[in-house]
Order: structure tokens, then sequence, then C-alpha cells
């Protein structure tokens, strides 16, 4: 994908005062039982954008969405309490006023964005309560683009939908230009996935549930890295293409031909590949059940595998030590659960380390983003933390995500300018 997208860094800080600038940020956030924020990450992710912006002068206008309340309003998945949270946060930056808009389209919307000053904030109610949204209707994003001058996608996250606020409404309006976050992403990515820029030696570590899901990321990479490691839960269909014994862990058998071929392929193409060589395994996947260690050919018929075993942690730690360049994507095992979390805090604390060495560590994905929390590690512990988990998948394949491609490229924005 093309890293040549046009910023709001390189449109101009000068070029916002007093235009209307309608930004796609990603405040889908956790909340709590009373509506409030229990994990504003997404909500800071964007301040960048929106300080630069309003510094610059600019009403800063913001649409996002919240949960699936399936095209119509409800109070359970109103912006409302994310408004309230986002005016703290602007408030610490110096930014006083934020204004919250009780629809996203029509009069309510309107006349809020109508009687906004130079510099103040407003945040439109979910976009989507209109079912239009997401069938990426054009008379609805005509309808969004028509509150603003210029479109500002920031919104990372939701970059691989193409729904009207994130690809429909740069048909109505220009220029369509890429916030200090979605930059970020691509910058980083990119750098790992542009031979020009990656520096070898590139590992790659994927994880997760099912092969099935990160076949297109799997290709993708094998003609790109020196290290591919594979763990999680297909890790066994791995084991079991090769004739090895997984119990009742998870497999998918009709992805065996497919384990067998890609294995081959590392071969063939020099690449290291690294398998579980033990395994923690228990009769259930259950808090507090017994557990053991066992070597990855020796696995019970009648038990389950849920991480990976202390061999398995040594083997990847000193195939990631001279690494330069480490692409993380997936858990190693069930890491939610006390028990199975060992693999996946290890490997942590190996980037970590990796970083503090110099090397470029870049973590992609929901869950990976999730390990780190609930591990307590701090973004700036790794080289990059990514906020979109579907997005960053479809990136990490190769594929076009609708809301970048649409976006202006850095040369074609010139004139418009």
């Amino acid at each position: 994908m093309s890293t040549s997208k046009r910023t709001i860094r390189d449109h101009g800080q000068e070029k916002f005062n007093g235009k209307t600038v309608l930004v796609r940020v990603d405040f889908n956030v956790p909340q709590k039982e009373d509506g409030t924020v229990a994990d504003d990450s997404r909500i800071k992710g964007a301040l960048s954008t929106i300080d630069f912006l309003a510094k610059a002068g600019a009403r800063v206008v913001l649409v996002s969405h919240l949960g699936r309340p399936k095209g119509k309003p409800s109070a359970k998945y109103s912006l409302k309490p994310i408004a309230e949270h986002l005016k703290k946060l602007l408030a610490d930056m110096g930014h006083k006023v934020v204004h919250f808009a009780e629809d996203c389209i029509g009069e309510k919307a309107e006349s809020t964005v109508k009687a906004m000053k130079n510099g103040e904030v407003t945040l439109l109610e979910n976009v989507r309560f209109y079912e239009e949204e997401e069938k990426n209707d054009p008379e609805f994003a005509r309808k969004l683009a028509a509150l603003a001058d210029m479109y500002v996608n920031d919104a990372f996250g939701t970059a691989h939908r193409a729904h009207a606020s994130t690809e429909g409404v740069t048909k109505f309006i220009k220029p369509a230009l890429a916030g200090d976050l979605v930059a970020k992403e691509i910058e980083m990515l990119s750098s790992a996935l542009d031979d020009a820029t990656c520096v070898h030696p590139f590992a790659t570590i994927i994880g997760g549930a099912k092969v099935s899901s990160k076949i297109g990321v799997l290709e993708n990479l094998l003609a790109k890295v020196d290290i591919l490691v594979i763990g999680g839960a297909m890790a066994f269909s791995f084991l079991k293409a090769q004739g090895l014994e997984v119990g009742k862990s998870l497999v998918e058998d009709d992805k065996l031909a497919y384990c067998r071929e890609l294995i081959e392929k590392a071969k063939t193409r020099g690449v290291k590949l690294i398998l579980p060589l033990d395994v923690v395994v228990a009769a259930e996947m259950k808090a507090g059940t017994a557990t053991e260690i066992v070597d990855a050919d020796k696995m019970p018929a009648d038990k389950i595998g849920l991480d990976v075993g202390p061999k398995t942690i040594k083997a990847i730690d000193e195939a990631l030590k001279t690494a330069r360049t480490v692409l993380w994507n997936g858990p190693l095992g069930v890491f939610e659960m006390e028990g199975f979390e060992k693999g996946t805090y290890a490997l942590i604390e190996t980037l970590i380390e990796l970083t503090a060495g110099g090397a470029r560590t870049i973590v992609g994905g929901g869950d990976s983003v999730s390990a780190l929390k609930q591990k307590g590690v701090e973004d700036c512990k790794l080289t990059h933390v990514g906020t979109g988990g579907g997005a960053s998948l479809e990136y990490l394949e190769g594929l076009p995500l609708p809301g970048i491609k649409c976006l202006d490229e850095k040369e074609a924005a010139l004139s418009c300018s």
C-alpha cells in the first residue's frame, strides 16, 4: 500500500485557520456500567490530531461510532459520556471548549457546528445511529460532508471498512487527509513490509486461534521475513499436519495441507520457522485447573494445549536476539486466564529488551494489545503499538484499506491546497 498519502502536517497548519474540518476518529471505547470510559487509549490516540487542528484555528468536528446500535438511536450507545471524557483530556491540553451535538446530521448537528468558533471542538452523536453509515449510502455521506470544508481520517481501526464516514464522505469533500494517528500506523507497518525500509533480520510472531484467519498474513510475510514464530491455538494445526498428537487442542483439519505447504515454503526460502517445542496442557480451558508441561510430540490425547512451555520460550528468545525488526500479531496462549499467560508475557519481555537495544518492535492486533494492557506494559516500552485490529490484519495481508485508499496522494493534493 502507498505511504504517500497527504497528511495534515503536509497540508500546513496555516491552511486550517478558519476552516471547519470533519475528523473521523475511533472512539469505540470500552465503558463501565455507568457509561463512563473504562479505557481511553483510543481517545488519547486522536489527541495529537485534534490539538494540531484546534491550535491551527480550525473548527474541529469529530465523527465516530460506538458499539453496534443497529442503525437506531440508543441511549446505551450515545457518545455523550465520551464527549465528557474528551472534554477533560482536552482541557489538560489548554482547549476549553468542547461541544456535543445530539445528532450527526440534520438540524441539531448543523446548528451546533455553525455556532462553533475557531479552535473549538465538537463531537457528533454516534454515526451508527443511521443504518446508512454502514451501507455507505451516498446521500448520507453527502450530508456528513456538508458540515465541513475539509476531511481528515484519524481512525485507523475503522479504515478497513468502506462506510460513509470512512470512505463515502471523500467523494463530496476535498482535501481528504490523513491524521497523525493514521499517518503513524501506515509509516510503522510499511517500515516492516517495505523491502526498502525494513532492517533485517526481520522476525514475525503470528499467534491467535485459527490458521484460516491468518493465511493472507502468513503468505504475505513469508516472502519478507527471516524468522517466523507460530504460536497460539493455530500452532496445533501445524503440529498435527506433521503427524503429531495434539489431544483436544483446537485444530482446523481442512487447513492441514496448507500448514504442510507453508512449512515446506519456509524451508525453501531459508526462513527459520519456530513451532512449539513444548506445551502447557490441561484437561479443560479453565482458570485454576491442573496443568502440566509436555513436549510437543508427547501431548496426551485427553488434554488441550493452552500455552507454550519453557523450551519454546527459550527457543523464541534465542531466535529473536539478532532481530532488528520484529512484528507481533497474536498471543502465544490463552493469556486471559491465569496459568496460561507465561508464554505471551515472556515474549513481551523479550520485545521490551529488543526495543531497548535499538530494534524496531511493532505490535498489531487487538489481542496482542490487550495482553500488553493486562501485563501493565506502557506503549512507550515498544516502538509502536497499533490501534487497529482488523485494519492491521488486512494491511499485513497487503490488502488495500478503503479508508486509506480514498485519501489524497501527496502530489495530487498540491493543486487543491
